[in-house]
């Protein structure tokens, strides 16, 4: 028979089945008398802890209340949770909605793959991984790593970590940080435009050019009032205005105005039956000479004036055509590239040739020394010779070196650097002083980004910039910053081709524009934002 004392718990779908309780002790008087006493003392405990109250009822007895409390506390979360859903389900409430997501335990993953984990080692002799190696230990490389040596070469690249990558740097800007980023934007663009709106000499006053990324932003093309029908062989920028040149073999000559944006057109002349090869402005600016590919007539177009000049006959000129050509530094005079290794100078004023001078083998390339004293002339045998412009005797003889065959030739204004390319696309950089004294001289710089012949070659007006092109293949054109010997690394970068095949190189008078000729008739300009002059 079961003691009467005893009171099972209800029976739960979440629990068990009841274990066998074991029957309590009978109570003796002095006991009972103590248990009074306990109770009282955790009722006391129980006022300031429910769960001590809870406790001491677990303890003490009371099956009863503790039922009837479980039996509430279960309908009382029950109705929570409804009023939950019906909130979530309404949506009036998102804060409430927040709050509930919060209680919701953080879910794991579906699937996990052990393999991530694992340090997999990748093999670095592959091809496109061979640059990274900084040793022969370094036959392969953890992912982690490659990542780390792939994110140096980047930045290095950049010329540093750019400022998106930098940490510390907060993803949204404050109003006040936008507003001074407009105001400077504007500011920039006020003196663009100031710049545009002037015209003459100016004093170039910049500071030195950073390496690495040249900041240039690209333009409307020069000649985009009046594109060329047919290849585009010369572009200049005149040495005074803010004016650009440009000649194509459709027999036209045409005269821009720069502003960057719409370029409007100043002038076109039409030359019959004669696709021009070669233009230049004279030294002074007033005339445009323009030469043909197979005529020994040359025309003079003079600008101030609108009339052209056909030059049928030069006096003293042995030869069956004149195409090459470059203006002397001392004004009124060209200097003209003969056959069999003849250069003839010309006078603008009576149009007869003063005096002849021969190399040996074919004159590839002319270049003036700053103060136009001296000019050095390339040959196809890799040979550069000096002469004096004065006595016309040649006073110096140096060989290019590792140069099978010589295509261009250019000398910096400053009188510091001289570039000599090759038909294997390799540029020696040399310095002029080592070019005046030595037979052998050795390169400063070897530039080997071309791969096909280097047949355009310039320098900028400050002598920090060598610009070198092929005409053999698309956007083989390349700038080098001069100080570090090293070539800017976002020239020419686009996804889509705009260079093709370059002719022809100028710079503005100070540097503040860049513009080529290709052969698709147009002559792409870019703004150097470097500099500040046109």
């Amino acid at each position: 028979m079961e003691d009467m004392n005893v009171i099972k718990l209800p029976m739960t779908e979440e629990r068990g089945p009841a274990k066998k309780r074991a029957r309590p002790p009978k109570f003796h008087p002095e006991e009972e008398q103590k248990r009074q006493i306990n109770v009282k003392s955790l009722a006391v405990l129980g006022e300031k802890d429910s769960s001590v109250k809870l406790l001491q009822e677990l303890v003490f007895g009371a099956e009863d209340e503790l039922v009837e409390r479980l039996v509430e506390e279960h309908e009382e979360q029950t109705e929570t949770l409804l009023v939950e859903d019906k909130d979530e389900e309404s949506g009036e409430s998102e804060d409430e909605n927040e709050a509930h997501l919060q209680l919701q335990p953080t879910r794991k993953a579906a699937w996990v793959d052990e393999d991530d984990e694992l340090e997999e080692e990748v093999d670095m002799k592959h091809r496109y991984r061979r640059h990274l190696i900084r040793g022969e230990a370094e036959s392969t490389m953890s992912k982690q790593k490659l990542q780390l040596r792939m994110r140096e070469q980047f930045q290095k690249s950049m010329g540093g970590a750019p400022s998106w990558a930098q940490s510390g740097i907060k993803k949204k800007r404050r109003a006040a940080d936008d507003d001074e980023d407009e105001e400077e934007e504007e500011e920039e663009e006020e003196e663009e435009d100031d710049l545009l709106r002037r015209t003459g000499n100016f004093v170039a006053s910049s500071d030195s050019l950073p390496s690495g990324v040249l900041r240039m932003k690209k333009c409307l093309h020069a000649n985009s009032a009046r594109p060329s029908e047919d290849r585009l062989t010369s572009v200049q920028f005149h040495p005074s205005a803010q004016v650009v040149m440009t000649a194509s073999l459709d027999q036209s000559v045409s005269l821009f105005q720069v502003d960057g944006k719409t370029n409007p057109k100043i002038q076109s002349i039409h030359l019959e039956r004669f696709p021009v090869h070669r233009a230049q402005f004279s030294l002074d600016g007033e005339t445009v000479i323009a030469t043909s590919l197979k005529n020994k007539m040359f025309y003079l177009y003079d600008m101030m004036e609108g009339r052209v000049t056909p030059v049928h006959t030069v006096r003293g000129l042995n030869e069956a055509r004149v195409k090459e050509f470059s203006v002397c530094p001392e004004g009124g005079a060209l200097l003209l590239t003969g056959t069999n290794g003849y250069l003839h100078l010309l006078t603008l004023k009576t149009k007869e040739v003063v005096r002849s001078m021969k190399i040996n083998g074919h004159v590839s390339g002319v270049a003036f020394s700053h103060d136009g004293s001296k000019v050095f002339v390339n040959s196809e045998e890799g040979e550069v010779y000096v002469w004096d412009m004065r006595s016309s005797r040649c006073v110096h003889r140096f060989t290019d070196d590792g140069c099978v065959k010589g295509t261009s030739i250019a000398a910096s204004r400053n009188g510091q650097y001289l570039a000599c390319g090759s038909q294997s696309g390799v540029v020696n950089v040399y310095s002029q002083e080592a070019c005046l004294n030595s037979s052998n001289p050795k390169p400063l710089k070897a530039v080997m980004n071309l791969l096909t012949s280097a047949t355009s070659l310039t320098f900028n007006p400050t002598s920090e910039i060598l610009a070198i092109a092929s005409r053999a293949e698309d956007e083989a054109v390349r700038l080098v910053h001069l100080p570090s010997l090293s070539v800017f690394t976002n020239f020419p970068v686009s996804k889509r081709k705009f260079v093709y095949r370059a002719s022809s190189l100028d710079f503005s008078p100070h540097s503040g524009f860049f513009s080529l000729a290709n052969n698709k008739g147009h002559a792409p300009l870019f703004r150097l934002l470097h500099y500040k002059d046109f």
